[in-house]
């Protein structure tokens, strides 16, 4: 009697066993098609200086609202880029852009106003992931850069005009180029890098370390430097996006 309750019991989980794994596997598709980046494009920059060129880049993710409210807005995930220009110099592209007041939804759109520029047409935000090459980034498409007199000090930030470096920077530094290109978008959330896709770029709370407290210390920053409309904003969302 026990054998034949216990083989009902298995053959009933069983039954069950289908339908909960189809379930699983609906649900997993549909937060990696929510939260998997449209694209991502690193960010590049280069700096003469009296020692030679200098450049970093860092990796960002574009997601947009793909939620079933659609309440959202597009958003992009990544970090501030520093170059460190050596003789304890230095200079950070935010993530932010300034039109009357600081701007930070058109890091969004860099890359892909960046490769529309290069391309002289129109660009579909849908095959952003499937463009390849790199593209210089352009006239208003270029974010605001700043310059830290001390990278531990927030209220040391200088607005640096991308083209006159050597007013904030001294003699010899200029700013050679900044450039884009899209990367691959691997497969969220396992992109970890190689086959799996670039990760987005992640570092700036250590070379800035005042972003990692509390307080109002991004907004000390950028009131430092000069920009306008920092009250408007989530000033730490000009360092670091998460």
């Amino acid at each position: 009697m026990n054998l034949i309750w216990r083989a009902g019991e298995d053959e009933m989980n069983f039954k069950w066993f289908g339908p909960i794994a189809l379930l699983a596997a609906l649900v997993i598709g549909d937060q990696i098609r929510i939260n998997r980046p449209a694209h991502k494009y690193r960010l590049m920059v280069e700096v003469e200086t009296p020692e030679g060129r200098k450049s970093a880049s860092g990796v960002m993710a574009v997601h947009p609202d793909r939620s079933y409210t659609r309440r959202g807005q597009t958003r992009t995930l990544g970090d501030a880029v520093l170059v460190d220009l050596g003789q304890g110099k230095n200079l950070v592209a935010l993530l932010a852009h300034v039109d009357n007041n600081l701007v930070l939804d058109d890091m969004n759109y860099v890359a892909l106003r960046a490769y529309a520029a290069a391309a002289g047409k129109r660009v579909p935000f849908s095959e952003m992931s499937r463009l390849t090459g790199t593209v210089p980034v352009k006239g208003a498409l270029i974010p605001v850069f700043v310059s830290f007199t001390d990278p531990a000090t927030p209220g040391t930030a200088r607005l640096v005009p991308p083209d006159d470096a050597e007013a904030v920077l001294g003699k010899g530094y200029r700013l050679q180029g900044i450039s884009t290109e899209v990367v691959p978008n691997g497969y969220w959330p396992l992109d970890f890098g190689g086959v799996l896709g670039e990760p987005v770029t992640r570092g700036i709370q250590a070379k800035l370390p005042w972003l990692s407290g509390a307080g109002d210390s991004a907004a000390t920053a950028l009131r430092a430097a000069g920009l306008p409309g920092v009250e408007a904003i989530g000033a730490q969302e000009a360092f670091t996006r998460k």
